[in-house]
């Protein structure tokens, strides 16, 4: 099974990710994970997007494409996988369709968290992030069992950033310009698919089961 998630910054992804990477035990890949384990590991293609991050330019659609590519290709992808946070502009999602089809392959379900920016920025404003695993929880809607410390590894989770609410306005804007178009790449194919993520967690997760089983 060949997930791609799509939606706004706080729509919901990752949580929702990690749910059906559990549940189908196929992996939940971000393209953040993809460049720390390239840049940790020393691989050819992590050094060549180092020289960008080190020069402080954005690594350029067609090397984040390869090294997306080179993940896909590892054994625990054989079964499918969860994509969040790529593609995010029509060159990589037009790049994955044409290397999925060389090998004969599609993207089974775009599935597209559907929610209003006035709900994202609540709901940003109240995520808190592990920095050490990566877990996200939400002090409204999914708090940590014990106030501010992270259910799987004990470490302190923190509010990033990028989730502060006038940082939020500004990503929500270069959502619009440069990723919202590619629902509409894959609704033109036929693979969209909407979930509405202002529901709650659990009602989200019964609505992706339904998606999901059929």
């Amino acid at each position: 099974m060949k997930i791609v998630l799509l939606g706004a910054p706080g729509a919901g992804k990752g949580t929702h990710a990690q749910y059906l990477s559990d549940k189908y035990e196929i992996p939940h890949i971000s393209t953040g994970d993809i460049f720390r384990a390239n840049l940790k590991n020393g691989t050819p293609l992590g050094l060549k997007a180092k020289a960008y991050m080190d020069r402080g330019e954005l690594v350029p659609d067609e090397l984040t494409v390869d090294l997306v590519l080179d993940r896909l290709n590892q054994e625990d992808c054989e079964n499918g996988y969860i994509l969040d946070g790529f593609p995010r502009n029509l060159f990589q999602a037009d790049a994955l369709t044409k290397a999925l089809a060389e090998k004969g392959e599609d993207i089974d379900h775009a599935i597209h968290f559907v929610i209003s920016e006035e709900a994202i920025i609540r709901r940003m404003s109240g995520r808190r992030v592990c920095p050490v695993c990566g877990a996200t929880y939400n002090v409204v809607g999914m708090p940590t069992k014990v106030e501010g410390i992270c259910d799987r590894c004990g470490s302190e989770v923190i509010q990033r950033e990028d989730d502060k609410p006038a940082t939020v306005l500004k990503r929500l804007e270069v959502y619009r310009e440069q990723t919202e178009p590619i629902v509409g790449y894959y609704r033109e194919r036929g693979k969209e698919e909407r979930i509405d993520s202002s529901q709650p967690l659990e009602e989200v997760r019964k609505a992706l089961d339904e998606l999901l089983k059929g």
